[in-house]
C-alpha cells in the first residue's frame, strides 16, 4: 500500500531514511571519532525506543506538529512501526512486531560488534 505523504510526512519519512542509513552503514566509517560516536549512538537509540514504549521521539514530534498530541497511534501507523510498515509496503512481508524487533535488536547487536571490532583494528 503506497502511503500518501504531505511535505511534513516526506520530512519524517527522509529523516528516518537518513538515520537508517547512517545506521547499517556507520560501522564502515574509517573514523576513529566516528566510530566512538556510533557505538554510543546504538545502545542510546535502542534505549530511548525502550523508554518511550517502543515509539521513536521523530514519530512523536511529527505527531505533536500534526495533532498537538504526542501519540496517536490510531493516526499514524507508524508510530512504534517505522521500519516494519516500510518493510510491508515494500515488499509485501507483514512480521509481527515481536518479529519485527528480533531483526532490528539482532541488526543493532551486528553492526555494533561490526564497529567495536572495526575499531579495535585501528588501534
Amino acid at each position: 500500500m503506497k502511503i500518501k505523504r504531505d511535505a511534513l510526512g516526506r520530512a519524517c519519512f527522509l529523516i528516518h531514511i537518513a538515520v537508517l542509513a547512517g545506521v547499517i552503514l556507520g560501522w564502515m566509517v574509517a573514523d576513529r571519532a566516528w566510530l566512538i560516536g556510533y557505538l554510543i549512538f546504538l545502545p542510546l537509540m535502542f534505549l530511548h525506543w525502550k523508554l518511550n514504549r517502543d515509539a521513536c521521539v521523530l514519530n512523536n514530534l511529527e505527531n505533536w506538529l500534526r495533532f498537538r498530541r504526542w501519540r496517536v497511534p490510531q493516526s499514524n501507523r507508524e508510530e512504534g512501526a517505522w521500519l516494519r510498515t516500510l518493510l510491508a509496503d515494500a515488499t509485501g512481508i507483514a512480521l509481527t512486531r515481536g518479529r519485527m524487533d528480533a531483526v532490528i535488536y539482532g541488526a543493532i547487536l551486528l553492526f555494533w560488534f561490526l564497529a567495536f571490532a572495526h575499531i579495535y583494528e585501528k588501534i
